[in-house]
């Protein structure tokens, strides 16, 4: 509950911040940047995440790694959230601005998995299909998982569409175990 109200008000304040100063798309590319390189650094996340180093010590990481490389608004909005001890929440908030951003925009994020490489041909119908169904720009990223058996799953923001054999299998085998 609290990260999702903490991750909503931090990204709301940095769009607002973002749009007034007519950087948007800065500002989104330089969070997924930056969460990219969280994400992939766990020493990184482990001297920001403890509690016990200074906020002044993390800041000073924070200059030395990306002063000069990210937007002063960027890297005083990371700053701001180690004053207030919640830097762990920024891969949160980084997807919830991504989110603002891509609604302002009339866009959609969708992942569609399926067990084989989907051809060219088939993920541009995926593409005009999604888009059709939901109204809007819809930005798809495709991923294969051998597990699925076989068909799709398709995540569109918080929906999934699961038209996977192994979803199949698995709604089969409950109403078995309700008849017995």
């Amino acid at each position: 509950m609290l990260k999702g109200a903490v991750a909503g008000r931090y990204s709301a304040a940095l769009y607002d911040l973002a749009a007034e100063s007519n950087n948007i798309d800065q500002i989104e590319d330089e969070l997924k940047a930056v969460n990219a390189i969280f994400q992939d650094n766990t020493d990184l996340q482990k001297v920001l995440y403890h509690p016990q180093i200074t906020a002044a010590a993390k800041k000073e990481l924070l200059d030395q790694l990306f002063k000069g490389n990210i937007s002063d608004l960027t890297l005083n909005f990371i700053k701001l959230l180690v004053d207030r001890r919640r830097e762990t929440f920024f891969g949160d908030i980084a997807s919830e601005f991504i989110a603002q951003a891509n609604a302002s925009r009339n866009m959609v994020e969708a992942r569609v998995t399926s067990v084989v490489d989907l051809q060219d041909q088939e993920k541009g119908e995926f593409d005009q299909l999604l888009a059709k169904l939901t109204g809007k720009k819809v930005q798809v990223s495709y991923a294969t998982d051998p597990s699925l058996i076989g068909g799709v799953l398709v995540r569109i923001g918080d929906k999934v569409i699961d038209g996977t054999i192994k979803a199949k299998l698995a709604a089969l085998g409950d109403r078995l175990k309700q008849i017995s």
